[in-house]
């Protein structure tokens, strides 16, 4: 499943999870006991093997770890109008999290997981290309724990993982799941406060991931951040309503690779990400339907440019892969790398060509 998903597939994706300001109730209910014919022998319960009872154990005794371990590095982040998450980069007060979560907002109150104090935070950079950004602490308490960020490359799936975050706005809360899938290019909806942004080779999680948790921290039983959540699923054929299970977080490497930009240079100088060069639309065809990209105008000396594309040009597909809207263009280009040469065929003036295009920087 790639970002298709917005694309005629069962599921279409969440707003990014970035949650409302808000109060939580939590209640709870008791049952009483009905009358029943008196007492008696009651059934025993099939003791457990003593072999089960000691792996149950030892698998919470990891959970327990991992959480006491990781816990204090993700944070809760006020952006004035919403609550996100992040996490702790370094010891010297950067917090990344994702660019949705901080909207245009510079000023931002930080409460660590493990604390009620809020302390102050100023934006450093944000890359919603990507849909990242750092902020960065006014004041770094002794206190602050940077979290460690895992390999990429180890991720499987099946690997049991652990969501960190602030749902809902419930500071410090932990979902728990596997990773349900790898190397996912997914949409983001540009409604709702979102970037809109394309991002490939996503963690698809089983872990519950609500409004709030976004910028938070995917953690496996290393106590390794593995990935920070951003988006979720909803199934329209539900009303467009959360569809469980389904959630995505951008990988470590790609977190670690814009944050040692930003905290560096105070920008992203090399993003890795392939580009056209063209600002674009979608049009519609026969029936109303999109029907490919209209280039509305081409960076002068771009990878569109010097193969010859001109605005007014319509793009209908990249290599194999039909373009029919703005987002099935930039689904299609995210996998490569810029330097690398696909075939763009576009149609213009009502006939259609083809040329390979050597891809630029995003």
């Amino acid at each position: 499943m790639n970002a298709s998903l917005r694309r005629g597939r069962p599921r279409r994706l969440l707003p990014p999870l970035t949650s409302v300001v808000c109060a939580a109730v939590l209640a709870g209910g008791c049952a009483g006991a009905a009358a029943g014919p008196g007492p008696g022998p009651q059934p025993s319960a099939t003791p457990r093997p003593a072999a089960v009872q000691r792996s149950a154990n030892s698998l919470q005794s990891e959970y327990e770890a991992v959480i006491k371990d990781v816990l204090p590095s993700v944070v809760q982040i006020d952006a004035g109008n919403s609550l996100g998450s992040g996490v702790v980069y370094d010891d010297k007060g950067h917090i990344v999290t994702n660019a949705h979560v901080i909207g245009r907002q510079r000023t931002f109150a930080v409460t660590v997981a493990n604390s009620e104090r809020q302390l102050g935070a100023k934006l450093v950079s944000s890359f919603p290309q990507q849909d990242l950004a750092v902020i960065k602490l006014d004041t770094v308490p002794g206190e602050l724990r940077a979290a460690t960020f895992g390999d990429t490359s180890k991720v499987a799936v099946g690997q049991i993982v652990l969501a960190m975050g602030s749902p809902l706005g419930l500071s410090g809360s932990v979902t728990q799941g596997i990773v349900s899938a790898v190397g996912r290019t997914v949409s983001e909806s540009a409604a709702g406060g979102g970037t809109g942004a394309t991002i490939a080779d996503m963690v698809q999680t089983s872990a519950a991931i609500n409004p709030g948790n976004s910028g938070g921290a995917l953690v496996n039983l290393d106590s390794q951040v593995i990935g920070i959540p951003t988006l979720a699923a909803t199934d329209p054929q539900l009303g467009n309503s959360a569809a469980p299970g389904i959630g995505f977080a951008i990988p470590a490497s790609m977190v670690k690779t814009v944050a040692d930009q930003i905290i560096k240079h105070g920008r992203v100088t090399d993003s890795g990400r392939a580009a056209l060069g063209i600002t674009g639309r979608t049009v519609l065809g026969a029936g109303f339907q999109p029907a490919g990209v209209a280039v509305v105008k081409v960076t002068k000396g771009g990878a569109a440019d010097r193969a010859g594309i001109k605005a007014g040009d319509i793009i209908v597909k990249v290599d194999s892969t039909g373009i029919t809207t703005i987002t099935s263009l930039s689904e299609a280009l995210a996998p490569h790398k810029p330097g690398q040469k696909v075939k763009v065929t576009y149609v213009r003036s009502g006939g259609t060509k083809t040329t390979e295009v050597t891809l630029g920087e995003m």
